[in-house]
């Protein structure tokens, strides 16, 4: 009996022993076995055995983490053994940074074309991203390139510019170039908020806008296709944009639900259904990623953990009067789902909120500091093993429920949290300040550092983080990515409404086209007449010369960083929208109503029963062009776009719900249009 249990625990020591050597093997076995392209500026090649890897810290040997044919996490290993403090510190900074002449965030100081050079200023800059807030305000620090690469040892970088692709891409090889000619030669990975969407606000940290690159719809109309192929052929044709030009990290998608109507972020959501974005997800996520991160791939990250559209009264929480998430309907969990399926389909890093949760289990503290949300939630039940990058200024700006801790207390808590990686700042002293005080574990430090590292190393950053220029230009914006881009325009149209058969226009209809979009001093209203008319109706340029009027409204809700914390509404008077200039346009003839969404606005002042005896047909729009409107409403194309969203049936619905569950549960009477509503001509 002793001389078998003998023989057993020697049998399973052997196991344990084998597992642990194969476990080895496998962190340090090669994962690529063809050599790959080398781009270099500064540094020489080794050859070794012919193949060529790049000796980035120069002492004529070949170190581990230059071997590319090792896995990442051994690479990351021997890497981060060899960088001090300081640098490990600055790696754990995300910063907004320039290229010359760039005045994205203030007035510009004079009227030189943006260009590739580095704005070398010295002095670290406080940018005030919103003029009209009192305190607290929300900043961004930034840093000329040179300065944050050389000494702040910055290799993250968020780049907000709207310039020539030509010009990103240059800047993008001289910022490589320079990282690559410090001591350890570490690349930099560079990140953008969204830049293929046609939106209407494009505020500084939301999305850039209408730009060289290939132009969508917006994210809700890409939902409202109800095309999961076509959303990964989009999100496919971006990350070869992308890649082009050096951005190989998207500050995106939200994967949020808009449950809460009021809030200002609903154009950037996916709408209101929990399972359908979770698949709009894991098709953004492949489409930008593949199914795992390559030499192709844009990382992504995924935003805002655990759910941040279930606000208190739509106010959003870079601001203290909206720093309460609210579940008042007990649905925290829904906001879960659409983050399961990021996760399983390999989203890269991940984005906690500056959200407070209120109706949970949870500690009263914005997410970014919540450890019970990062490390039990995220980490071990939903199980994520990626990036968690917090939000642009959980430490300086927006650090709700942790206002009375002092700085270097606000890093120990968040990093204890699981945060490992900071947005917003370009100091990394504060951080530092805390790291050498003893007050933080520095395995917290190195773990966060091998996590970015090895993001770099599966992008292939480390091998070539060059681009060709001219490449970039042709690829950008061609021809037949905007062929494909105009298919997803005519199927994110939703076609709500069509009495009589109003739809599609009858051949040599007279219309009279008017595009609504109110601007602080200009006229709202703009006569459309295309170019070339191809259209089976005739332009007229009056109301009452026309058989048919079409009128095209875009509300104009106050940007997210115009808030002031004053109440939210939908309904149209409060949102730019002259509604009895309208209603007496609409009045004169039949009428064919479109209305663009960025909110689940209320009509009911233009669209009611009194109105419906002239308006015969309305559509939602999402984003799109005036091209598109017109192959629908002529029937050239089919109309198969469903709503992503309920929208309300009056502005007492909209301000008396709960804002954690979707339109299609808020109960009878709340829905003027329904989530997944839709018509077509067939």
């Amino acid at each position: 009996m002793l001389k078998t249990t003998a023989t057993l625990s020697i049998c399973l020591l052997l196991i344990a022993i084998l597992a642990t050597i194969t476990s080895q093997a496998q962190q340090t076995k090669a994962t690529v076995s063809k050599q790959p392209v080398l781009g270099h500026r500064t540094v020489t090649l080794l050859t070794i055995n012919n193949l060529q890897f790049k000796d980035l810290n120069r002492n004529g040997q070949l170190d581990r983490y230059e071997d590319w044919r090792l896995a990442p996490a051994a690479r990351a290993k021997d890497l981060v053994s060899k960088m001090s403090v300081e640098q490990k510190v600055g790696f754990m900074l995300i910063s907004t940074t320039r290229l010359k002449n760039d005045w994205s965030f203030e007035a510009p100081k004079n009227t030189e074309p943006i260009t590739a050079d580095f704005n070398e200023t010295d002095l670290i800059q406080t940018i005030n991203m919103f003029s009209k807030q009192p305190l607290p305000i929300a900043i961004m620090s930034a840093a000329g390139t040179t300065k944050a690469v050389t000494q702040y040892h910055l290799r993250h970088f968020i780049l907000r510019v709207n310039t020539a692709t030509k010009t990103i891409a240059a800047w993008s090889n001289n910022l490589q170039a320079l990282c690559e000619s410090e001591a350890l030669g570490i690349p930099a990975i560079v990140a953008s908020n969204p830049r293929n969407h046609i939106t209407r606000d494009a505020s500084i940290g939301l999305s850039v806008g209408k730009t060289t690159f290939s132009a969508w719809p917006g994210e809700l109309g890409l939902s409202a296709t109800r095309d999961l192929k076509l959303v990964r052929n989009f999100a496919n044709i971006a990350r070869q944009e992308w890649a082009a030009v050096g951005l190989r990290k998207g500050y995106m998608y939200m994967a949020d639900l808009s449950t809460e109507p009021r809030w200002q972020r609903v154009e950037g959501t996916f709408g209101e259904d929990a399972h359908w974005v979770a698949k709009m997800t894991t098709e953004i996520v492949l489409g930008f990623q593949g199914n795992k991160l390559s030499n192709t791939s844009v990382a992504l990250t995924t935003k805002h953990f655990p759910g941040g559209g279930a606000t208190e009264g739509g106010q959003d929480p870079h601001f203290n009067w909206g720093k309460n998430e609210v579940f008042p309907g007990g649905m925290f969990n829904n906001n879960l789902i659409p983050f399961k399926a990021a996760i399983k389909a390999g989203t890269s890093s991940i984005m906690p909120y500056y959200s407070i949760p209120n109706n949970t289990q949870y500690e009263k503290v914005a997410y970014a500091y919540n450890k019970e949300v990062l490390q039990n939630l995220l980490r071990k039940q939903l199980d994520f093993k990626g990036i968690i990058n917090s939000d642009t200024g959980p430490i300086e700006m927006m650090p709700w429920g942790a206002e009375n801790l002092s700085i270097k207390e606000r890093y120990k808590k968040t990093l204890e949290a699981g945060v490992n990686i900071y947005s917003g700042s370009a100091d990394p002293a504060p951080l530092l300040e805390t790291v050498k005080s003893g007050m933080v574990n520095m395995a917290l430090i190195d773990h966060s550092v091998t996590l970015l590292l090895i993001e770099k190393f599966e992008l292939g950053l480390f091998e070539n983080p060059y681009v060709d220029e001219d490449a970039a230009e042709k690829l950008v914006g061609n021809k037949n990515f905007q062929q494909q881009a105009a298919i997803a325009f005519r199927k994110s149209i939703v076609l709500l409404r069509n009495q009589e058969h109003a739809l599609p226009l009858k051949p040599n209809t007279k219309i009279y086209f008017e595009a609504y979009v109110q601007k602080k001093g200009v006229n709202a209203g703009t006569v459309y007449t295309p170019s070339n008319n191809n259209y089976p109706i005739e332009f007229v340029q009056t109301s009452e010369e026309a058989d048919v009027i079409v009128v095209w409204v875009t509300p104009g809700a106050k940007s997210l960083f115009d808030a002031d914390g004053s109440p939210l509404y939908l309904s149209l008077s409060k949102n730019g929208v002259d509604t009895a200039y309208i209603n007496k346009l609409t009045a004169k003839k039949p009428t064919v109503l479109l209305i663009n969404y960025t909110n689940p606005w209320v009509i009911n002042e233009i669209y009611n029963e009194k109105r419906k005896g002239t308006i015969k047909a309305v559509l939602a729009t999402f984003g799109t062009t005036a091209d598109a409107v017109l192959d629908v409403l002529t029937g050239t194309f089919n109309p198969t776009g469903k709503m992503p969203f309920t929208t309300p049936v009056s502005e007492a619905a909209a301000q008396n719900q709960l804002s954690d569950v979707p339109g299609y549960l808020k109960g009878p009477g709340y829905a003027l249009f329904k989530y997944n509503e839709g018509l077509s001509y067939k």
